[in-house]
């Protein structure tokens, strides 16, 4: 429907005058957050718009995919990098978006993440937040009822991903206790949760410990989303199927099953998958046994049914010298000299894109790497 109006005294256009696929479509969806939420206070025509299911998939799908650091319960432990031009500054800097506090019953954890929607957990309470929007919903624990000696730390949460079928997201977490293990699987916006059997076709009928050994290994990382369904690496996870240096292990969102996928760097030591540009990445880092990491082999998706990846690229880690001491925190001491980082890096935590030229390496559980992909 298109509104009619005459144009002002100066001859120009009103908004009044424009169609509602241009103000939605093409002006609203491209406003920063802040300024969304002021437009909503104006009508409630743009309220109710903005608000609308199909808005924000296109709003978030607009949003550049950022980083998180997550500081395992410091304080101002989640912080990411966003562009800071519009401040004045050049560059990406460090932005904390959600703090912790000192007591350990209201610290905040981070547990899962798709589509711009996070899970974190307060004390032994579960929400589903938007960082954009800054709305948030409390999750109930699953049903039937956890034993009574579950608590927080018997939960984990394996990954938030949106159901193909259905469209509604989920979440798959399990509980997990001294003897055995239990898989769920919870929808978002209602109170269904649901146990579910951990198949695979190399376990079929798998032992109560060897369902607690796999669903343990998926606590230790974060998956990665491709096709709709998640992905982690195992290292060494003594599963039948698994090779001795470790696979990747898939679980299929629409049969609710599991399977193994092969690495490809069998002969690289500490491994690690990630998501590069919305496609499986996988990281092999060449040491040789007593020395340090040199070398980090990158490699992505090529074909995912015929499993097939395609090398990206190397860093050499010895070419690389650090940009300050880093196990100094004086400015006077860390601009005496430079070191080169692979006397320095013992082993890697993760890694993750920061944008096409650059990547994010956590190395030693308490440095980030910021490098080029030309080394």
């Amino acid at each position: 429907m298109r509104r009619s109006r005459m144009p002002d005294r100066r001859g120009a256009a009103v908004i009044d005058d424009l169609p509602d696929d241009i103000i939605f479509g093409k002006i609203l969806i491209t406003l920063p957050p802040k300024d969304i939420r002021r437009c909503r206070m104006v009508r409630t025509s743009w309220r109710s718009a903005t608000f609308t299911p199909e808005f924000m998939a296109e709003y978030r799908r607009r949003q550049p995919s950022l980083p998180i650091i997550d500081g395992n319960g410091l304080l101002a432990s989640f912080v990411t990098l966003r562009d800071a031009a519009a401040a004045g500054a050049t560059g990406q800097q460090i932005w904390p978006f959600l703090c912790s506090c000192r007591k350990s019953c209201c610290e905040i954890r981070l547990h899962a993440s798709s589509d711009g929607f996070l899970i974190v957990s307060r004390g032994d309470r579960f929400y589903i937040c938007n960082p954009t929007t800054r709305k948030h919903a409390h999750l109930p624990f699953p049903r039937p009822p956890l034993p009574r000696s579950s608590s927080i730390n018997h939960i984990c949460i394996h990954g938030l991903y949106q159901h193909k079928s259905t469209r509604k997201y989920r979440l798959l977490l399990s509980h997990i206790d001294k003897k055995e293990a239990t898989l769920y699987v919870l929808t978002v916006g209602a109170n269904e949760s649901r146990s579910i059997q951990v198949v695979m076709p190399t376990l079929p009928s798998p032992s109560p410990e060897q369902t607690r050994s796999l669903l343990c290994a998926l606590c230790r990382s974060s998956p990665v989303h491709y096709r709709g369904n998640l992905h982690w690496f195992l290292y060494k996870s003594n599963l039948p199927g698994s090779s001795s240096t470790g696979d990747i292990i898939v679980f299929d969102t629409e049969a609710e099953s599991f399977r193994w996928m092969r690495n490809p760097a069998h002969n690289s030591i500490m491994n690690r998958l990630f998501d590069m540009e919305g496609t499986p990445a996988f990281l092999g880092t060449s040491a040789h046994l007593n020395t340090a990491t040199t070398a980090m082999d990158v490699w992505v998706m090529q074909d995912y049914e015929a499993e097939t990846w395609a090398f990206k690229y190397r860093i050499d880690v010895s070419m690389i010298e650090a940009s300050r001491l880093l196990d100094s925190a004086s400015p006077k001491e860390t601009s005496k000299r430079n070191l080169p980082l692979d006397s320095t890096v013992r082993f890697l935590s993760g890694m993750t894109p920061l944008n096409e030229r650059e990547l994010l390496v956590s190395f030693n559980d308490k440095h980030v790497l910021r490098c080029d992909t030309d080394g």
